[in-house]
C-alpha cells in the first residue's frame, strides 16, 4: 500500500501544474486510463474470441441437441470443438478480472486512515470540494445534494447514467438482433430471466458510485466510460458478441 500510495502521489505531483487541488484526482484517472491501456491487448483477444464462440454458435447448438441426454459426452464435444477451433467460451472475462486488483487497491488506499503507520495523508485530497476519501452520504451531510460536494457526485452520476442508457439500448438491440433461443436447448429456462436482466446491469454501477469512496468512484466511472468506446470499436463488426462482453 505504501508503494501504491506513492506512485499515486508521484502522478498528482506530475499532474500539479495543470489540475492544481484536483491533480490527485487526476491521478487517479490517470492511473485507470494506464490500466485500461495495459488490459487492452487482451480485451482484443477477448473480442476475437467472442467473435470466434458466436461463429461456433450454430455447431454448439447442433451439439447441445444431440447430446442433451449425456452431459459428459456433450462436455467432451464442447472441449473438442473449443480445442480445435482454438476458442474458449470464457474469453471475455479475462479484462475484467485483472482490473479487480487495481480496483480494491484504490478501494483500500482511500478507505485507510493510515499507511505504514504514517497518517493517510491521500484522504485530505479532493477533486474540487469532494475529499477523495469520502462517500456520497458525507456529501449529503456535509452540504446536501447542491452542495460543493453533493455537485460533484451529480456529475459522476450523469456520467454513469449517460454511459448506462447507452450500453442499455445498445445491448436491447442486440439482443433483438440475436437469434432465438431454442427452448429444448438444455439451460434455456433459465437463460430467458438472464436475457431480460441483463440489459440493466449497467445501471448497477450507480449503486457502486454511490457507496465506495469517491477515489474508487472515479475509477469505476472511468473505467466504464472506457468500456463503452472500446466495445463499440472493437465489436463494431459483430454487434450480438458486443452485447455479451463484460462491463468493465
Amino acid at each position: 500500500m505504501s508503494v501504491f500510495a506513492q506512485l499515486v502521489e508521484r502522478l498528482a505531483d506530475l499532474l500539479e501544474p495543470l489540475f492544481h487541488g484536483s491533480a490527485t484526482a487526476a491521478a487517479i484517472i490517470l492511473f485507470t486510463a494506464l490500466v485500461r491501456l495495459a488490459v487492452h491487448p487482451l480485451s482484443r483477444a477477448a473480442a476475437r474470441g467472442q467473435k470466434a464462440n458466436a461463429r461456433l454458435a450454430p455447431r454448439v447448438a447442433e451439439l447441445r441437441k444431440k447430446h442433451g441426454k449425456n452431459p459428459e459426452r456433450l462436455q467432451k464435444a464442447l472441449l473438442e470443438l473449443y480445442a480445435k477451433e482454438k476458442a474458449s467460451p470464457l474469453s471475455g472475462c479475462l479484462p475484467s478480472l485483472l482490473q479487480i486488483p487495481a480496483f480494491f487497491l484504490l478501494y483500500h488506499l482511500f478507505s485507510s486512515g493510515s499507511i505504514g503507520g504514517e497518517p493517510n495523508a491521500l484522504l485530505a485530497h479532493t477533486l474540487f470540494a469532494a475529499p477523495l476519501g469520502d462517500r456520497w452520504t458525507d456529501a449529503l451531510d456535509a452540504g446536501g445534494v447542491a452542495g460543493g460536494a453533493g455537485v460533484v457526485y451529480l456529475v459522476l452520476f450523469a456520467i454513469v447514467l449517460g454511459v448506462a442508457v447507452f450500453n442499455y439500448r445498445r445491448t436491447r438491440r442486440q439482443m433483438a438482433d440475436a437469434p432465438a433461443i431454442d427452448p429444448t436447448t438444455p439451460g434455456a429456462a433459465a437463460m430467458a430471466p438472464m436475457m431480460k436482466v441483463m440489459p440493466l446491469l449497467s445501471f448497477a454501477t450507480l449503486i457502486t458510485v454511490a457507496v465506495v469512496p469517491l477515489a474508487a468512484a472515479l475509477y469505476i466511472v472511468t473505467s466504464t466510460t472506457w468500456s463503452a468506446v472500446e466495445r463499440v470499436l472493437l465489436y463494431r463488426d459483430m454487434p450480438t458478441a458486443g452485447a455479451l462482453a463484460q462491463p468493465l
